[in-house]
């Protein structure tokens, strides 16, 4: 404790942010106040102006000050291939990899019971309405590789199994560079599981 209540909220307000612990957090507000004032203002302002601007986009559900989101509304995006996250911060990483040019939904989470998030709150109904679109014709499932996230795949496979789409899933597996003897055996199961064919044999 600062023996200022000002201080200490300000420290407890930044903990909110993931991986920030109460030291961490300590050494921001303590930098910010002794080095920095102005980056705390710009900080605080462009922190109020995105909490008060960005919503999430009407199609894809990813976050956008706009009412359509400027991957959606670019005609040069393929509009047949349709990419499922579970947050924004997946569409940021995939879109950094240049690998992909279609469109996306975003989940805002995977199935948790436990965490109260059904099929109606990760948007599941949206996801169907959104599979009507005449000029879909894939739907790539990107949920992360853990159990909830292959519930998640699992269920949206049975929402859209009676759509005539082709669903596929994104590979997990050893990365670019890595050696077999330092993965773990969850990633050598999957890498295994969806391994391909090299020759026509």
């Amino acid at each position: 404790m600062s023996g200022s209540g000002v201080i200490d909220e300000l420290v407890e307000a930044l903990r909110c942010l993931p991986g920030v612990g109460p030291k961490s957090a300590q050494r921001m507000v303590m930098h910010l106040l002794e080095r920095d004032r102005e980056g705390g203002r710009k900080l605080a302002e462009r922190m109020r102006v995105a909490m008060e601007q960005v919503g999430h986009c009407s199609l894809c559900r990813n976050l956008t000050e706009l009412t359509t989101c400027e991957l959606c509304s670019n005609p040069a995006r393929d509009a047949s291939q349709l990419c499922i996250v579970e947050t924004p911060a997946d569409v940021v990483a995939i879109e950094q990899s240049a690998a992909f040019r279609g469109r996306y939904f975003v989940l805002l989470g995977h199935l948790s019971p436990i965490d109260g998030l059904g099929p109606n709150e990760i948007g599941m109904p949206e996801l169907a309405e959104r599979a009507r679109d005449p000029d879909l014709r894939e739907v790539i499932v990107a949920t992360n590789p853990t159990v909830e996230g292959e519930a998640t795949a699992h269920y949206i496979s049975e929402l859209l199994a009676d759509r005539p789409l082709t669903l596929s899933r994104i590979a997990h597996g050893i990365p670019v560079g890595g050696e077999l003897e330092y993965v773990d055996g969850g990633t050598l199961a999957h890498a295994l599981g969806g391994r391909t064919r090299l020759n026509n044999g």
